[in-house]
C-alpha cells in the first residue's frame, strides 16, 4: 500500500491503498463518502456511477489507480453550491422512490447531457441502460432527463 493522490470533486484527496483497490471503496471506506453506492460489484447495475474526466464510470470496476491524473466527481461535488440541474429535474419529476441506484441515475444523466444537450427518448435509453432501477421508475427519470436538458441549455 501507498500514498495516492487523487483530485475528487475539485480538491486533492490522499489516501493509502493498494493500487488496484476499487475507486468505489476508497470513496466510500477511506474518504466517508458514501453518496456513491455500492449495487452489484461487477460494473452491471450502475449505482456506483461516478464522473472520470466528465464520463460515466463504474467506480466498483475502476482501479484507484487508474484515477490519478484525472479528475473524480461524485454525486456530492455534481453541483456547486446549488444543486445541478439534473438533481433538480429528479426532484421536480419525483423520480425515486427507494432511491438507492439514484446517485448512479443522476451521475450518467448529467454526462449524457454534458455530451448531448438534446437527447432524443433512443439517445436517453442508451446512455441509461446500465443504470437499474428495481422500482421501474424509467419513465419518471427520462422525463426528468428531458428537464434537465430544456434548463441546462435554454
Amino acid at each position: 500500500m501507498s500514498p495516492i493522490t487523487l483530485d475528487i470533486n475539485g480538491r486533492p484527496r490522499t489516501v493509502t491503498a493498494d493500487a488496484d483497490m476499487p475507486l468505489l471503496w476508497v470513496l466510500r471506506d477511506l474518504l466517508a463518502m458514501t453518496g456513491t453506492k455500492y449495487g452489484c460489484g461487477i460494473g452491471m447495475c450502475g449505482a456506483c456511477t461516478v464522473h472520470l474526466d466528465g464520463q460515466a464510470v463504474r467506480s466498483c470496476q475502476t482501479p484507484v489507480q487508474s484515477a490519478v491524473g484525472h479528475k473524480v466527481v461524485t454525486i456530492e461535488g455534481l453541483a456547486n453550491g446549488d444543486l445541478h440541474p439534473v438533481q433538480k429535474a429528479w426532484i421536480a419529476e419525483q423520480v425515486p422512490q427507494c432511491g438507492y441506484c439514484q446517485s448512479g441515475q443522476i451521475m450518467a444523466a448529467a454526462s449524457l447531457l454534458a455530451t448531448c444537450p438534446a437527447p432524443t427518448d433512443t439517445q436517453i435509453d442508451d446512455a441509461m441502460t446500465g443504470n437499474i432501477c428495481r422500482c421501474g421508475t424509467y419513465f419518471r427519470i427520462r422525463k426528468a432527463i428531458h428537464r434537465a436538458a430544456q434548463e441546462m441549455h435554454s
